[in-house]
């Protein structure tokens, strides 16, 4: 599995997983964690090999977290950079083997948040997809989700960097102009399913809620959750028309 280094930092890495096909679709995976350092990107892995097996080129990102030199404004410099330097390295390393303009993110938790909030960056992906996402930072805040998770990702509280919130809150942003689907399991305790609801509410984002479902179902392979996942994944990278 090769591996781009995006910075000299050990986290600053993405796994490259490249299936035997040429312009092979690109799926950025995000994990979650709350933002904090002791979650990585391990926790994707059966996601990336199942992406792969399906025909998507995989590029699994790592970024600090709070508690390895992560927080404002290093988790989403990271984010963006590693984002910036996957194509690219892929043309370079790789020619033929990945359609860039096919490149999709998804995100998972707090990934989807990075997911959503990175998708207003330029150059825009082909599609976003958020699974459990973190959509909302400021209700986050309010109700001290992982025991005030986002007040040690920004610095403080909405009342204290409003302007932060500002630039990294998904809610406050609004649509993006990428393929945009939020998948909700009803079970979830982690993250709120309201999040999904009323951020696809907000900006027209398409929402699949999935019952029985909690907050890991949607990124576990082989769950029941796994087929409107892969329908999400396979949606958000078809090109418009």
């Amino acid at each position: 599995m090769p591996t781009l280094r995006y910075g000299d930092l050990p986290d600053q890495v993405v796994d490259l997983i490249l299936p035997e096909a040429a312009d092979a679709p690109l799926a950025c995976l995000i994990h979650g964690g709350f933002w904090r350092a002791a979650y990585d990107r391990t926790h994707l892995a059966p996601l990336a090999t199942a992406l792969t097996a399906h025909g998507y080129a995989v590029a699994n990102v790592e970024y600090r977290r709070v508690g390895a030199g992560g927080g404002w404004p290093t988790t989403f410099d990271d984010v963006a950079s590693a984002l910036d330097a996957i194509g690219p390295a892929l043309a370079s390393e790789h020619p033929g083997r990945v359609d860039p303009a096919a490149t999709v993110y998804v995100g998972h938790s707090a990934g989807g948040h990075l997911a959503l909030w990175a998708a207003h960056r330029s150059p825009t992906p082909r599609g976003v997809v958020a699974l459990a996402p973190v959509a909302d930072l400021v209700e986050t805040s309010r109700l001290d989700l992982s025991r005030g998770a986002v007040r040690e990702l920004l610095g403080g509280s909405p009342e204290d960097v409003p302007e932060r919130y500002a630039a990294a809150d998904p809610m406050g942003l609004g649509p993006t102009t990428a393929r945009t689907v939020l998948v909700h399991g009803d079970l979830d305790d982690l993250v709120p399913p309201d999040f999904s609801r009323r951020y696809c509410a907000r900006t027209g984002a398409r929402l699949v809620a999935l019952a029985g479902v909690e907050h890991f179902g949607v990124v576990e392979p082989g769950s029941t959750a796994w087929p409107a996942v892969l329908a999400a994944i396979d949606w958000a990278a078809e090109p418009d028309g």
